[in-house]
């Protein structure tokens, strides 16, 4: 293991405010500085906080110290005390892995081992892009433990390389033990970018400039649903980023696919994504912002059999949900007059602030606004290997509508 640096813990003892007593009973994993009342002595991050009830002194869950973040503990064993070891950690990495045993069955080598929160790791995510382990750490919670959990998720993926990557905030910490974005852990990386398979469609992935991780995992069943509707069909493809959905579809026998971007490098991605894969139809790229690239295509009055709209998250905090849903209804209503008769719209939102009750509910408003009659074909959410643990989780949604 390269440069794991070996990093001493400590116990706190924490008492906290009847209401976050009652989220944590409910399951909930973070716990906010201001929900914390009593706390034995000061901790670093990573050290394991023990959280007892305030009435009757009971263990009510442990987690993560975390002093630079307001969610100030993340929890990972709730109501029934543990010995959190290197057993413990084992536990839920094959846990975890268990989850995704049927996708592996697919012709698939490429998943999220470790999905934060919803796999009990708030703050770390592990995705596998064939034999590359790609870990990304959101907290520096996660800096003492390494060393114990890394062995296990090499097992466990039977990966032969691991790439570290970490969030902007750890970066610019200047608390990462010399820990680096970016560095290998374990094994070699020959190119730092790995192509791999997604039910049977190749892609790549840069594990050590993308973004993420390299690439957006989540929406691989929507991505492989638009192939199957795609066979010589005409596509449009907004926000299509490194052209997951272009691809499926030219895979699948699209007559012609339109990857509309502000991106160019990200298009340039999406043309050698396509010439990974045989095709026969047309592609073509369009870089442009999506509102005016939209308003453009309408205007030279030019349908589409499928229009897939899926932008990037809106609404980063509370404050700008208002925002975020104009913006979903700007998008179905410009995407309305991209579709052909009996043509269908893709309509998806990955902004965890948006209930996807509420950004189905505006959706299919604006279609019905447009005088146009629809069939609401289905509605997904996450892929198996996006498991949604609480709430705030479930940031993924996605419907597919028929237009007349």
């Amino acid at each position: 293991m390269n440069g794991i640096p070996i990093i001493e813990t400590k116990r706190v003892a924490v008492k906290l405010r009847p209401s976050a007593e009652k989220k944590i009973k409910q399951g909930h994993p973070w716990v906010f500085s201001d929900s914390i009342v009593k706390q034995n002595i000061e901790a670093n991050a990573g050290d394991l906080a023990i959280i007892y009830d305030a009435k009757k002194n009971k263990f009510l869950a442990c987690g993560l110290y975390d002093p630079y973040s307001p969610i100030r503990i993340k929890l990972i064993q709730f109501l029934k005390p543990a010995q959190i070891d290197e057993q413990w950690f084992a536990g839920k990495i094959k846990e975890a892995y268990s989850q995704r045993v049927s996708l592996l069955q697919t012709d698939t080598n490429s998943y999220r081992l470790i999905f934060g929160e919803n796999d009990h790791l708030p703050g770390f995510i592990a995705d596998v892009y064939d034999n590359v382990l790609v870990i990304k750490l959101y907290s520096h919670i996660w800096l003492p433990y390494l060393h114990t959990m890394l062995p296990v998720l090499i097992e466990t993926s039977v990966c032969k390389t691991v790439v570290l990557r970490l969030s902007r905030q750890l970066q610019t910490s200047g608390k990462t033990y010399d820990l680096k974005d970016g560095q290998v852990l374990y094994g070699e990386l020959e190119d730092e970018v790995i192509i791999f398979r997604e039910h049977g469609v190749l892609f790549s992935a840069n594990v050590i400039k993308g973004h993420k991780t390299g690439y957006f995992l989540d929406h691989r069943h929507n991505r492989k649903r638009v192939g199957e509707l795609a066979n010589g069909k005409t596509v449009l493809d907004v926000f299509s980023y490194a052209g997951g959905f272009s691809v499926h579809a030219l895979k699948n026998g699209a007559k012609s696919v339109t990857s509309l971007d502000i991106s160019a490098p990200a298009l340039e991605v999406a043309v050698k994504n396509a010439k990974l894969n045989s095709f026969k139809g047309k592609h073509e790229i369009m870089v442009a912002d999506a509102f005016d690239g939209l308003q453009s295509l309408i205007d030279e009055n030019i349908r589409f059999d499928i229009v897939v709209i899926d932008p990037p998250s809106f609404a980063k905090r509370e404050s700008e949900i208002g925002k975020a849903l104009k913006s979903y209804m700007k998008l179905a209503q410009l995407g309305c007059q991209l579709v052909a008769n009996k043509g269908i719209l893709v309509l998806a939102s990955c902004s965890s602030r948006v209930v996807a009750e509420e950004f189905f509910k505006v959706s299919e408003e604006e279609i019905y606004s447009s005088g146009r009659d629809f069939d609401i074909l289905e509605k997904t959410e996450h892929d198996i290997d996006h498991p949604i643990g609480f709430a705030e989780g479930a940031y993924l949604k996605c419907g597919y509508y028929k237009l007349y």
